[in-house]
């Protein structure tokens, strides 16, 4: 896998040598040496402590410490810092959201990096209102009543749409589970490889875009889990399941954005009802997952089923019933 910046990839942990310390010389002893050199405002034993925070990497998950880190190594001249909290003030995640100040700073970065430039491109061309949300939105198709489905034609553009996908690259890994003694192991039930755009790196355009899906969805932003891009290659699967589970907090609604439609098989199946759905690039379906009881609706269990040509792209992002993200 070839490696990428933390806050443009999808990966957050230490730099290589900060990691490789603390193996060798200890946890103590890393950090002691990281504090003392961020006390001296050096921007890479700020950004170490930062991922570390955020990811309780060594020292317990503090995701606020974190943003707070990422800012002080971005003001003293770490440009994958400045990034994340560009990212971080767009959507919110761990502190105070300025949509308008992370659009003032992409301006800024836009000018020595391209990647950056894109997003103000793609943001240029997206009708939303000060606060990032969208102006308008496609009336949805009602495809079932029981259970509640959506077909949304176009919400997404082509352009948003391979912007996702090149997000999600190369960090593709196999679908993972943890076993009776809490290891890991290939999930018998999704076959996929999967991308997770983290908050991290849930830059203003990927943030816009879940804004996007809340409205469509009737859901608040914050609701919502970090969006998961999916790759299906030929016989890969998502096996019929429940996205909702019993508990405090369950996922009321799922909606997938299809990303391309040059692949054969891969459609979405309501197995109970044998509703199937294949949306072409840029739709995205919004179904219920759970009932008026709040329990999980067994109407709902549906699949993915197998790719038999190509490949299938799919954004995939669960929404909770009360506020997830920290």
């Amino acid at each position: 896998m070839n490696a990428r910046p933390l806050c443009d990839s999808g990966l957050f942990a230490m730099s290589a040598d900060a990691g490789e310390r603390f193996q060798v010389r200890g946890q103590a002893e890393t950090l002691l040496s990281l504090n003392l050199r961020a006390s001296r405002s050096d921007p890479d034993a700020l950004f170490n402590l930062a991922a570390m925070s955020w990811g309780g990497l060594g020292v317990p998950q503090d995701p606020r410490k974190g943003r707070e880190l990422y800012r002080r190594a971005g003001e003293a001249g770490h440009k994958e810092a400045r990034h994340c909290t560009t990212n971080l003030l767009a959507n919110g995640v761990a502190g105070p959201r300025d949509w308008l100040k992370a659009l003032e700073r992409l301006e800024g970065e836009a000018r020595t990096d391209p990647r950056r430039r894109r997003m103000l491109e793609l943001l240029g061309k997206m009708q939303l209102n000060a606060d990032g949300d969208p102006l308008a939105l496609p009336e949805g198709e009602a495809l079932s009543q029981s259970p509640h489905v959506t077909l949304f034609t176009r919400l997404l553009t082509a352009a948003e749409c391979e912007y996702l996908r090149d997000s999600a690259e190369p960090a593709y890994g196999p679908s993972i589970v943890n076993d009776s003694n809490g290891a890991t192991t290939r999930d018998p039930i999704r076959t996929s490889d999967g991308s997770t755009l983290h908050w991290l790196i849930e830059d203003p355009v990927v943030h816009a875009i879940n804004r996007r899906l809340a409205a469509a969805s009737g859901s608040a932003y914050d609701c919502g889990e970090a969006t998961q891009i999916l790759r299906y290659r030929p016989g890969q699967q998502y096996r019929p399941h429940l996205d909702a589970r019993e508990a405090a907090n369950p996922r009321v609604l799922t909606a997938l954005a299809y990303l391309n439609h040059d692949f054969k098989g891969g459609e979405t199946l309501f197995v109970e009802t044998k509703l199937k759905v294949k949306g072409r690039k840029g739709d995205v379906l919004v179904f219920r997952n759970t009932g008026p009881d709040g329990r999980p609706d067994p109407l709902s269990r549906h699949a993915g089923l197998p790719v038999t040509a190509g490949t299938k792209y799919l954004a995939s992002r669960w929404i909770r019933a009360h506020r997830w993200i920290p």
